[in-house]
């Protein structure tokens, strides 16, 4: 039976990769992002064939020769696709001066890093989220490219997580430390699975309501399949978060909110504000922890907190990126939880223990930076913004109880993508015209040289609007 399951699952899959492809008014993105996300939202190659993890706190540090090649395989593949398209890498770090600086400083902390040749390996394997972030940024629609790139993830990661989670329980489930069972389909925990099913689902309901692309019965399927995963993985944060996504979405569908654009972010910095000055006055958070059905340990989140604070020896700029997790540090962590731990399950936590307070205030003023820019690309593209500013939400908020402002996941590589300037010429979206093609670099192309002619019924815009009218249009090779 399973063999049969195992076929039907294969074609099933194979199917909904050739409609995508072939569907109407597709356009041709690279497949380097998607590949990543394929790691990033369900196992190492190493984990896929089944090579065991590393043991100890030694080989923990050393990591998989395999994974190693595969990822700066991944690297090159991202790489020469940005070499094939004519991007002016000035005005890219002018336009992102923050993320810059921030990657500056993660390899700057070599200097006082325990072991500063692994974090070397460690920045460059995480190098590769802004490269896919750019190679996603500089398609002809940009986010268009995240979100089918994200969707065709989902073709894969939903049903055969059904299919291993049915037929193959070795693969598809675990066994947590109290013997309860864990699903985690194709992904490497449940927590991934649940990830991933956050992620594909903003996408699959921002496409409907937003886009209005109705879709076709597989896609039914696929959706119904995404919610059944999101439940039985049973992450309560990926949960919460789809839930509040679903909610902002929905919202900003509301006549009233789209009359005024910028409502949409007023209302939910209003939400933000409301609930901190209600838990303030009111157990507010032991409700919503009870509706959920979670103790107000944080499923013993609370006990790792206390315990990896004591264990900080810098709290400026931390022990270097990604390095917390070494040596006597992670041994004790160890030794007082168990083995297997090895993050905070808290994203700014685990900044401040890797990088310091100088870490945690770089993602605050990447995120600020980024939803700075929000307000204006509400008025010239407003559903853009909308996913924009719902992806930056969601991932201020799922990092309370996860740690992903790092590492190969998929909250991290979207984030990137999503707080990033991206290069590219003006946007005439709001004209209704496409942009113009030839020329010898993207900003001929872009109409930003002062040759370049404008089309006809569009105005040019004014410098303050340039920023976010802006879609790049950049020639692949």
């Amino acid at each position: 039976m399973s063999l049969v399951a195992t076929v039907i699952c294969c074609g099933f899959v194979g199917y909904l990769f050739w409609l995508d492809i072939h569907r109407p008014n597709s356009e041709r993105i690279s497949w380097a992002p998607f590949a990543w996300m394929f790691i990033a939202g369900t196992r190492f190659v190493s984990s896929w064939l089944r090579l065991g993890a590393p043991n100890g706190v030694s080989g923990y540090a050393d990591g998989s020769p395999l994974d190693r090649a595969v990822f700066v395989s991944f690297l090159v593949w991202g790489i020469s696709t940005l070499s094939r398209r004519k991007i002016e890498w000035r005005e890219v770090f002018a336009q992102n001066k923050w993320f810059a600086v921030y990657l500056l400083f993660c390899l700057t902390s070599m200097a006082w890093a325990d072991e500063p040749v692994i974090l070397m390996k460690r920045w460059l394997k995480d190098l590769g989220n802004p490269i896919m972030a750019l190679v996603l940024l500089t398609e002809r629609r940009p986010y268009e490219a995240i979100v089918t790139s994200v969707r065709r993830l989902a073709f894969f990661v939903m049903p055969m997580s059904v299919l291993f989670i049915r037929y193959y329980p070795e693969l598809g489930r675990g066994y947590a430390a109290g013997g309860g069972v864990m699903y985690s389909g194709v992904a490497d925990n449940k927590n991934t699975l649940g990830l991933t099913c956050l992620i594909a689902g903003i996408c699959y309901i921002w496409s409907r309501l937003c886009k209005r692309e109705l879709g076709n019965r597989y896609d039914a399927v696929n959706g119904g399949i995404l919610v059944w995963l999101l439940y039985e993985a049973n992450s309560k944060t990926s949960t919460t978060c789809m839930v509040i996504a679903t909610m902002m979405l929905l919202l900003s569908q509301n006549r009233t909110i789209k009359r005024s654009p910028t409502r949409i972010l007023a209302v939910t910095i209003a939400g933000a504000l409301g609930y901190i000055a209600a838990d303030s006055l009111f157990p507010v958070k032991e409700y919503v922890l009870a509706l959920l059905g979670r103790d107000a340990t944080l499923t013993n989140r609370t006990e790792l907190w206390a315990i990896v604070q004591k264990l900080q020896t810098n709290a400026l700029v931390g022990a270097g990126f990604m390095s917390f997790w070494s040596g006597d540090r992670m041994a004790a962590v160890w030794k007082a939880l168990g083995p297997g731990v090895n993050q905070a399950h808290n994203g700014y936590l685990e900044q401040y223990l890797n990088l310091g307070y100088v870490g945690v205030g770089f993602i605050v003023t990447i995120a600020l930076a980024a939803i700075s820019t929000i307000p204006q690309q509400l008025k010239t593209d407003y559903d853009t913004a909308v996913l924009r500013l719902c992806l930056i939400t969601v991932a201020m908020l799922y990092n309370y109880t996860e740690a992903s402002f790092y590492g190969i996941n998929l909250m991290w590589l979207l984030f990137v993508a999503v707080s990033i300037d991206p290069p590219g010429a003006r946007l005439f979206a709001t004209a209704g015209a496409e942009p113009p093609r030839g020329g010898r670099s993207w900003r001929a192309r872009a109409g930003l040289a002062d040759e370049a002619p404008v089309p006809s019924g569009v105005s040019a815009p004014n410098k303050s609007q340039v920023r976010w009218q802006t879609r790049p249009v950049l020639r692949r090779g």
